[in-house]
């Protein structure tokens, strides 16, 4: 275990209590940054307070005077990068109004597995370490229950619309697709399991995520689950009305 700094007394900041002063945000941020860089080289375990400190270009002391442990800093880095992913829109990022809603899930999807892309080295490292720290761990929770409410509420308006299959519970859909999309992230994006070109994968995920719902894929409008449920009700009657006159034709030409 590292030793801690000695004299620092109790008003020295940490993450609860962060510097006021505008140089002392700096230096954090400097900290932060560092950390980020040093943990997507070289994972949590292996890495080191100095090596934070070094890459800052700061003392080793002055890591200390803001932040108590690697597992700390570790932690805000976590927390920063959660909420990247769930921030709003960037320029660009956008879904045009109109849109179907097909095209506003996919462009959600994409959205989130670009981000999730674009830092892939640290989420790496926070899926790791979220499976035994309740910290960190509970900063992923967080993301996901953000994403699943947000589906959540889409799901509910797609239903009062008529347009996602009225039998589908809201809540366990939107929980179930976020942890698909979830899932499949960490999987293909940070564990390697498996390569995927990005516009394709996007497409059959968003594919799988409107299929689940009973939303209509081909082109703007959507079909409720009350319309099939209605046609798979229609066909057994339309197959006996054939046998049936099938059976008519086969009397009159015996």
């Amino acid at each position: 275990m590292v030793p801690k700094a000695q004299g620092r007394g109790t008003a020295t900041p940490t993450a609860s209590n962060p510097p006021r002063s505008r140089r002392g945000e700096e230096t954090r941020a400097k900290l932060v940054k560092a950390a980020k860089a040093t943990f997507e080289r070289d994972g949590f375990l292996d890495a080191r307070i100095s090596d934070i400190a070094k890459r800052a270009k700061l003392s080793y002391g002055a890591f200390y005077h803001y932040f108590d442990s690697k597992e700390q800093i570790f932690r805000e880095v976590a927390e920063a990068q959660e909420e990247r992913l769930t921030a709003p829109l960037d320029d660009g990022e956008g879904v045009p109004a109109g849109d179907s809603p097909y095209e506003r899930i996919r462009e959600a999807n994409r959205r989130y597995l670009q981000r999730y892309r674009t830092e892939a080295k640290i989420m790496g490292v926070i899926e790791q370490v979220s499976r035994y720290d309740a910290h960190v761990n509970a900063a992923r929770m967080a993301s996901q229950k953000h994403f699943a409410e947000r589906s959540e509420r889409s799901i509910k308006r797609l239903q009062g619309q008529g347009l996602a299959d009225h039998r589908v519970d809201p809540a366990i859909a939107a929980d179930a697709l976020g942890s698909m999309i979830a899932r499949l992230a960490e999987l293909w994006l940070t564990q390697g399991y498996r390569e995927y070109d990005f516009d394709e994968a996007v497409d059959q995920l968003s594919l799988l995520w409107a299929n689940a719902i009973g939303l209509d894929t081909s082109g703007g409008t959507a079909a409720s689950g009350n319309s099939k449920a209605a046609a798979r009700r229609r066909a057994p009657v339309g197959a006996a009305a054939k046998r049936a006159a099938a059976t008519v034709r086969s009397d009159s030409t015996g």
